[in-house]
């Protein structure tokens, strides 16, 4: 039996679930989603606790099992909390802002400055002082894409380190020219 699939996900105070067939949608504070899942996964709430199982041993039936149960987890964590990656901008006159319609404007020594628009459901925070950029979201696939598709408009260089990094990365650091003997 799936460890992960086997974990009951707790459904926290506002969060509703409707279960129609194979599709599963939920609806919090944050927003609401839908996802349609594979019909072998029986997928089951009572009394606030939202249970996933599987129809037969068979191997795909394995294989979904964890990752139905992960995906509808995210679901109601992204409804009720929401998530959020934290980007870092290093670099001499690299730089980040919002505009009054709420886009992200990167600064990063191009000719021209690179505007970044949300999608429905995204939203940018951007600290100056500590020059880190905040992707906020409920849908966490879609919070993970905006902050790589970020983290691409000037990923970080080994030599220097500059570039855009997630909050949390390290870079190794190469010598360069002086670093031969």
């Amino acid at each position: 039996m799936s460890r992960i699939g086997r974990l009951p996900v707790v459904l926290p105070q506002g969060v509703e679930v409707t279960i129609d067939g194979s599709s599963v949608h939920v609806k919090g504070p944050k927003g609401e989603m839908q996802q349609s899942f594979p019909p072998s996964m029986q997928i089951s709430v009572n009394e606030g606790v939202l249970e996933v199982g599987r129809a037969t041993d068979g191997r795909t039936d394995r294989s979904l099992h964890g990752m139905t149960r992960a995906m509808i987890n995210n679901m109601v964590v992204g409804v009720s909390t929401g998530f959020e990656r934290i980007l870092e901008v290093n670099g001499v006159g690299y730089r980040a802002e919002l505009d009054p319609k709420k886009n992200l404007v990167l600064y990063m020594g191009y000719s021209h400055p690179v505007v970044v628009e949300p999608p429905a459901g995204i939203s940018f925070e951007v600290d100056l002082k500590t020059r880190q950029i905040k992707v906020q979201g409920y849908d966490k696939e879609l919070v993970g894409q905006m902050a790589a598709n970020i983290r691409n408009v000037r990923p970080p260089e080994p030599y220097h380190g500059k570039g855009i990094k997630y909050l949390d990365e390290t870079i190794r650091r190469k010598a360069g020219k002086a670093g031969k003997a």
